[in-house]
């Protein structure tokens, strides 16, 4: 695979001598390693559209069954080394249809559930000394702009080289390069596998992360991500975020303010840079939570990344103000968007119960959407101990019509 040159060599040799080793030999390092893992099975059901873009899309008319697994090994530490792998496979047997016929489940699922298959989302090799490590190959990353999302049975991966050091004072530094995305399908009936970026990105994608935690009860996050387009029909350019989020408590009250703030210089023709801002202010009383968050894009240009994000990958979910299963609007040019969101956890049983309201004003096309979201989780305790379930249910309001119903069984293991 492409790397950037990151040569190991000399910090292997200076801490070779003062490093802390946890495996005595290879063989043993092999011994003591862990296994875990998670069975996941959804089921999916959708009718319209979430927001009436195109005539295919209102055709949507279906539902899906998917299973999966995702099984993880790791070596112990030898000599500050690691190894690391993650499987993951996706079914679904009872998909109806085909791709190409809009309103079955192989076309309507297509780009997010179905996607048969097996894939080696990890494959990595990591050092640590001190308080630096490097981990060099197939991984997840979870950052605010270069991160997979784990909303579907396929958890979207890179390959590249991160580094992570923490040797300032309640600070942590990330640096990386990644040459390769997987996601979730290839939109043809299969499990993705990994690209090159320059096939529809870039040549390279770099990034730099800090946060702080220096003031008191406060996380201040800056980010930077870097994609290299080859042309500028294909490249997507440089994306900018920061975030300031504060935390505390008043006798039994907990409540917090969030302001964030992204930036897009685009690389692309025709197209202008985007900014947004946003901003969240929650509240919490024992077991019952709650926040509003409003997001707003200006007229100029988009935020988008791939994957339904705000960067490189799914999950880079920037802005406050959004859906809880579909977010359609949310990154797009000209729009404000606002949601209120309550839940509470009934610890007694282990079940929570949680309602959202998202509404997103489109000022370009002259459009209004609402998202209602009705939201429950039980974890299972004693003999099912690593069990879970999630029921979620979108209704699309306004200038959007239809529902989206999720039901999601997790095994941990």
């Amino acid at each position: 695979m492409k790397l950037a040159k990151l040569s190991l060599v000399t910090i292997v040799v200076a801490g070779l001598t003062t490093s802390s080793f946890a495996a005595d030999t290879l063989a043993d390092a092999f011994k003591n390693g862990k296994i875990n893992g998670e069975i996941k099975a959804y089921y999916f059901d959708r009718e319209g559209s979430p927001n009436l873009s195109t005539a295919a899309t209102e055709k949507v008319n279906s539902d899906i069954f998917t299973t999966g697994i995702m099984l993880h090994y790791n070596t112990d530490s030898f000599y500050g080394f690691k190894l690391g792998a993650t499987m993951q496979s996706s079914s679904s047997p009872f998909a109806d249809g085909a791709i190409g016929t809009a309103g079955t489940a192989k076309d309507d699922f297509k780009n997010e559930m179905y996607g048969s298959g097996t894939v080696l989302s990890e494959a990595y090799i990591e050092y640590t000394l001190d308080k630096t490590s490097v981990k060099v190959g197939r991984q997840f990353i979870n950052t605010p702009l270069v991160a997979g999302s784990p909303s579907r049975i396929i958890l979207q991966s890179f390959e590249g080289a991160m580094l992570t050091n923490t040797d300032l004072p309640q600070t942590t530094i990330v640096a990386g390069v990644i040459t390769k995305y997987q996601d979730r399908t290839d939109f043809a009936g299969n499990i993705a596998d990994f690209q090159n970026l320059d096939s529809a990105l870039g040549s390279y994608a770099y990034t730099l992360l800090a946060i702080n935690k220096s003031l008191s009860n406060t996380t201040l996050t800056a980010q930077w991500l870097g994609i290299n387009g080859n042309n500028t029909a294909t490249g997507v350019g440089d994306f900018y975020y920061l975030e300031a989020a504060y935390a505390n408590t008043l006798g039994e009250y907990r409540y917090g303010l969030a302001l964030n703030h992204e930036y897009k210089a685009t690389e692309k023709l025709n197209e202008e840079d985007g900014k947004m801002y946003g901003a969240k202010a929650s509240l919490g009383y024992g077991d019952f939570n709650t926040y509003v968050a409003y997001t707003t894009i200006t007229k100029d240009g988009d935020i988008k990344g791939n994957s339904m994000g705000g960067g490189l990958g799914g999950g880079t979910q920037t802005v406050f103000a959004k859906g809880l299963q579909n977010k359609p609007g949310t990154f797009t040019k000209d729009t404000d968007a606002y949601s209120v969101d309550a839940n509470y956890l009934f610890k007694n049983i282990n079940f929570k119960l949680g309602a959202r309201y998202t509404g997103v004003e489109d000022n370009a096309n002259d459009k209004e959407y609402a998202y209602t979201d009705i939201y429950t989780t039980y974890t299972f305790v004693g003999a099912l101990k690593g069990l879970s379930t999630d029921i979620m249910y979108q209704d699309w309001g306004k200038d959007a019509d239809g529902h989206d119903f999720w039901f999601k069984a997790n095994y941990k293991f």
